[in-house]
């Protein structure tokens, strides 16, 4: 259940036909309707989305799986399901969803392993550090 009270005005509904349109779509998920409560948040959310979620110099197929990953990450089941599903439909097949689960664990796994170990970051990865620029 929502902790939000869903808005429908003249610029929501605007948002809205553009997600219908972007997404050559009728549906609207519950994301977007609950975001609704928030009319500015909302409008800058999909811009947002609209933009960056693009094919641009990663592929919009990589931006999705990259998008899952943080969402495990962040424990959101929501986002976990949606983008899944978007990975798929632009053409995660199975195999590559089964490997990249097996990258998102495996770091995981070392991501944890190395905050527990306090392990100091290397001064040849540290940019800060680089003397060239």
């Amino acid at each position: 259940m929502t902790t939000v009270e869903r808005t429908i005005s003249n610029q929501v509904n605007d948002v809205f036909e553009d997600i219908k349109q972007t997404r050559n779509t009728d549906y609207i998920n519950n994301f977007w309707k609950d975001l609704s409560h928030d009319e500015k948040s909302l409008e800058e959310t999909w811009s947002q989305v609209k933009k960056i979620m693009s094919d641009g110099k990663i592929s919009y197929l990589y931006k999705e799986m990259i998008y899952v990953a943080v969402s495990i990450m962040n424990n959101c089941d929501y986002c976990i399901h949606t983008h899944t599903l978007a990975a798929r439909k632009a053409g995660m097949t199975d195999e590559m969803y089964s490997e990249f689960m097996q990258v998102v664990l495996l770091a995981n796994k070392t991501n944890a392993m190395a905050t527990a170990m306090s392990c100091e970051v290397d001064e040849r990865f540290d940019v800060s550090k680089r003397k060239e620029v």
